[in-house]
């Protein structure tokens, strides 16, 4: 029930994750489509409503509002203030009141259901992989490789040319660890090294790191609520 007189509303429901099953076979769906690039955008999605009502406990007129509700919660998470991803709001049942329900009160019964589930339900701040590899002349590896270990890096594959000058690492790198990689591996090659680096995918962040971010956003919002006093 939302708070205030005249707004009455309860939702019932579950939120589960999008398995990465599902996310891999949106992906291929859309590399199979025509316009790839559009279904891209249309298919892959990291946030669903799904709406499993039978009966009309909660009117089909508020069942907007409970979307944007869902909506509002999962993009701020509690953790950070981060969205949330990969997840799947699904609403079962409700309870509506005669004259005190409204489209307010569904909208804030949504949110406090969905963030009071997802402060139980042991969530997680994950952080952007990249993809990393690094062309260097051979004399160079050791000192390339202790960069990639200073940087929080996992090497993946490793290749030598057939003359042995020319060496290739693969590593998955956190993209937060990544920043100004570029005059490091120029200063230690002199020059002669060369790397290129994508997107992977997302992973958890180490329980140190999470601390430190959960500390940090903490702090902001304890600033913002004092500045607003």
């Amino acid at each position: 029930q939302a708070g205030g007189a005249g707004q009455y509303a309860r939702v019932i429901g579950r939120i589960e994750p999008i398995s990465e099953e599902e996310l891999e076979a949106a992906a291929a769906e859309a590399a199979n489509d025509e316009n790839s690039e559009q279904s891209h955008t249309a298919n892959i999605k990291t946030f669903q409503f799904v709406n499993e009502l039978i009966g009309a406990n909660i009117p089909p007129e508020f069942i907007p509002s409970c979307e944007k509700g869902a909506q509002e919660a999962v993009s701020k998470g509690c953790l950070v203030g981060a969205p949330i991803e990969n997840i799947r709001v699904v609403l079962t049942d409700g309870v509506t009141h005669p004259v005190d329900s409204s489209d307010l009160a569904f909208r804030a019964a949504m949110i406090g259901a969905i963030r009071g589930a997802l402060n139980t339900a042991r969530p997680a701040v994950l952080e952007p992989i990249s993809k990393l590899e690094v062309i260097v002349p051979s004399e160079f590896q050791g000192d390339v490789l202790g960069t990639i270990n200073q940087r929080r890096g996992v090497i993946t594959h490793s290749e030598i040319s057939d003359d042995g000058s020319i060496v290739t690492l693969v590593a998955d790198v956190p993209l937060a660890a990544m920043f100004s990689y570029s005059s490091t591996l120029r200063s230690l090659t002199q020059g002669k090294g060369e790397f290129t680096m994508e997107y992977k995918s997302h992973e958890r962040v180490t329980p140190d790191t999470q601390a430190e971010l959960m500390k940090a956003y903490q702090a902001r919002l304890a600033e913002e609520q004092a500045q607003k006093k």
